[in-house]
């Protein structure tokens, strides 16, 4: 394996350890996507690095899609973060936001002393996590498998996931760092195992053996930005070698919406609703929960008939 030429860190690849039963896949974000979201939303620290983690599993499960579509990692409860989503478009656009209630986060930030929340403290005891495919082709279903928000960590939840929805072993690590001049960076890695057959035989102790190194993985490394991903990958699986896709899907802080969408949104909503969300000047102000923009709209270019 070649030392790695991407000189960015925003970007998501799949790769190979070679004579080891194990699938992989490696995300590295930074200024073009994770910082700018998160410094948008100016959320709490740790509820930022909770966000950063859903959006980069969202990519991690999306950019292995053969098919045009999203992947949306979304987490919902009744503690004091209702929602959490993180969202990833093949075409390589990133998008999240939260919902929380600023005083029953605060309350649990002092509770804690500063450390780092678990899941059923934020989620509150109907914690769950959903992954959702979304297909672009419009014949296509959407997809959801979801799974109780009841471990530590959202890798945690994730890897239980995969374990009862896709039966698929699977070990995640995710990693979110603020630096001292308040950018924002992350890095996680995804391995699972590829099942026997007749020409690869049992993978168990293969795949025993890729669990042990994949141990070794320390936090730091996954978000060192002098740390070429392919080195990363050569220290952890040095003896056999890494294989890394030929081109890597770079990825950027990117929204979907339009004012053309949401006019289609708010044309679907009963005129009673529309009347009572019009502005003393004949308008409709929307943000967009993901990207922080407004949108104006007369009432009129929804209806023509709502006044």
């Amino acid at each position: 394996m070649q030392p790695s030429n991407i000189q960015r860190n925003d970007f998501v690849t799949g790769f190979r350890p070679q004579g080891l039963p194990v699938r992989g896949r490696v995300i590295k974000l930074g200024s073009e996507s994770l910082s700018p979201i998160l410094k948008r939303h100016a959320y709490p620290d740790h509820l930022a690095e909770i966000l950063g983690e859903a959006l980069m599993l969202s990519a991690l499960v999306g950019s292995g899609m053969q098919f045009e579509g999203k992947v949306l990692a979304q987490a919902e409860g009744d503690g004091p973060v209702s929602l959490l989503v993180g969202e990833y478009a093949k075409t390589g656009g990133l998008r999240a936001y939260t919902k929380h209630e600023p005083e029953r986060w605060a309350w649990l930030e002092k509770v804690n002393k500063g450390d780092k929340p678990h899941m059923p403290q934020l989620f509150g005891p109907t914690g769950r996590l959903g992954l959702i495919i979304l297909h672009d082709n419009p014949d296509m279903q959407p997809y959801q498998g979801i799974v109780p928000l009841v471990k530590g960590s959202l890798s945690q939840c994730a890897q239980e996931y995969f374990i009862r929805s896709e039966q698929v072993d699977t070990r995640l690590r995710m990693h979110i760092h603020k630096d001292a001049a308040g950018d924002w960076h992350g890095g996680g890695m995804m391995i699972q195992r590829i099942a026997g057959d007749d020409n690869r035989g049992e993978t168990e102790d293969g795949w025993r053996e890729a669990e042990a190194l994949f141990a070794t993985l320390k936090d730091e490394e996954l978000t060192d930005q002098a740390l070429p991903v392919a080195d990363l990958l050569y220290r952890l699986f040095h003896e056999g070698g890494v294989v890394m896709d030929e081109e890597p899907q770079i990825l950027e802080d990117r929204c979907t919406c339009s004012r053309e969408r949401l006019i289609g949104t708010l044309e679907g909503m009963a005129d009673e609703s529309l009347r009572e969300l019009v502005e003393p000047d004949g308008s409709l102000k929307v943000d967009c929960q993901f990207c922080a923009r407004q949108y104006i709209i007369p009432i009129d270019d929804v209806t023509g008939a709502v006044s």
